[in-house]
């Protein structure tokens, strides 16, 4: 499903002299160069050696900083790093200009390859859902746990405050915002973003709130930032029309790594009634069901998004466990005590 539109902008020529990203304490950015692709990569050190890889991926119009609660709150359980999208964040376009789910998917193989830190605990929020989902489908190999929170997997019936979000994808609507709202402060942007994608906007602190004004008069700032947000959100709308094999929701029936499911119950951007549809597809998968959250529940409750994934954690190693030992126990003479034992997925 990539796109067959060429590049308005080329990578080489966007990058114009901005403020540098907030880099949070405690954390690192680091550029990665890909075929095709540079990705801005954000991570903290694990509280020790050995953990597992963790690997999360954002929204539309979101960057790797809307992980950084989940991040710290986990550090002391995976080795996590958050990617900025192409276009996003701190990463140029892609030298393609492909913002398609599959584009953003193929972004992200290509860095867990080049990195070679997989099998990973995926996470993805919103679009990054829909790309994450994508990924554990067509490389399992890649991911050992998926966690999915408010996927921007397809429904029939949106809802009619994500309408707006949807219209980003038609061509020339994303410009014609951006001139109709040119006299919008920073402010007054973040304030109604928040008041979309918040259970509770009350919930953000006021340092939250002035480093999300900061980020997005930065960004406001590249020439590619509307012609990013235009394209990722026609590639959500693409995606939500293939059908086959490569619909979002039958490749969620062939993920086979174990899966958390977080949805919030005054999420205004994706349905809360998608939840059990989610959980069906995602076979073994698990449900959390936050009544007062929004869209972004690893921003308004890391806490308990965290304890979930630790239970997550818990029961996939006692699971592997099992496995390993029922292996030995019915190994034949000529087995080694060296040979490699496959994890179970959740469908198993």
């Amino acid at each position: 499903m990539s796109s067959t539109e060429s590049p308005s902008v080329s990578a080489a020529s966007v990058l114009p002299r901005v403020a540098p990203v907030r880099v949070g304490e405690g954390e690192r950015l680091r550029s990665v160069g890909l075929p095709g692709v540079t990705l801005s990569i954000r991570s903290r050190p694990p509280a020790r050696e050995g953990l597992p890889a963790a690997l999360y991926v954002h929204g539309l119009g979101g960057s790797s900083q809307n992980w950084s609660a989940l991040m710290a709150e986990l550090e002391g359980d995976v080795d996590g790093e958050a990617v900025d999208l192409p276009g996003f964040g701190d990463s140029p376009p892609p030298d393609d200009g492909d913002y398609s789910v599959t584009g953003h998917a193929r972004a992200v193989i290509r860095y867990l390859d080049a990195a070679g830190r997989g099998p990973v605990h995926l996470f993805g929020n919103s679009l990054g859902g829909a790309v994450a989902t994508r990924v554990a489908a067509v490389r399992p190999d890649l991911v050992r746990t998926l966690t999915l929170i408010s996927p921007a997997l397809p429904e029939l019936r949106i809802q009619r405050t994500a309408a707006p979000t949807a219209l980003l994808g038609v061509p020339g609507v994303a410009l014609l915002f951006s001139r109709l709202t040119r006299e919008w402060t920073a402010e007054q942007r973040v304030r109604g973003v928040m008041g979309l994608c918040y259970g509770d906007p009350g919930r953000v602190t006021s340092e939250a709130f002035g480093h999300a004004v900061e980020e997005l008069e930065r960004r406001l700032q590249l020439p590619y930032f509307w012609d990013a947000m235009a394209r990722s959100a026609r590639g959500i709308v693409n995606a939500y029309t293939l059908g086959g094999q490569h619909g979002l929701w039958r490749q969620a029936e062939r993920v086979l790594a174990p899966t958390l499911l977080v949805y919030g119950g005054r999420d205004q951007l994706v349905g809360y009634r998608m939840a059990h549809k989610a959980a069906r597809c995602f076979r073994g998968s698990r449900l959390l069901s936050l009544p007062e959250a929004g869209h972004v529940a690893m921003m308004e409750y890391p806490e308990v998004v965290g304890g979930a994934f630790r239970e997550l954690l818990a029961d996939t190693g006692k699971l592997a466990a099992m496995y390993a030992n029922e292996t030995e126990s019915h190994a034949g003479p000529d087995a080694t005590a060296g040979d490699d034992v496959p994890v179970t997925g959740a469908g198993s």
